[in-house]
């Protein structure tokens, strides 16, 4: 049974920086490809990263692109997601979800396997 445990959520000022982890259980991260998605208060839940099975061809929603890094470490079977310069607007409850297919995937349906999420507070 794949369990996939979220981590690294906190309050942090804008500008600041925190690093989500997510720990998968049950099977190798290397066997799937990986996504982290948020959600905030009264929304639907928006990509916001995801990487391959190889850990490569990452692919970032616009707001994300360099000052977010999504990254695998296949040792420690956990996944990350690295988030600098934050702001307000980054406030939600992030989701780590794992997927068995044949590609990266941007799409919340397509996801096989999800964490519980880990809450994000940027103040202004």
């Amino acid at each position: 049974q794949v369990q996939l445990t979220e981590s690294g959520g906190g309050l942090v000022q804008a500008g600041g920086s925190l690093r989500l982890s997510c720990v998968a259980s049950g099977i190798p991260v290397s066997k799937l490809d990986w996504a982290w998605f948020r959600q905030a208060p009264g929304k639907g839940r928006d990509f916001i990263a995801a990487v391959d099975r190889m850990g490569t061809d990452p692919k970032y929603e616009d707001s994300a692109k360099g000052r977010f890094t999504i990254s695998r470490d296949n040792v420690k079977n956990t996944v990350y997601l690295q988030m600098n310069s934050l702001k307000p607007e980054a406030t939600a409850v992030y989701y780590c979800a794992a997927r068995s297919g044949l590609r990266v995937s941007k799409i919340e349906g397509e996801f096989d396997y999800w964490g519980q999420g880990t809450q994000v507070t940027v103040a202004s």
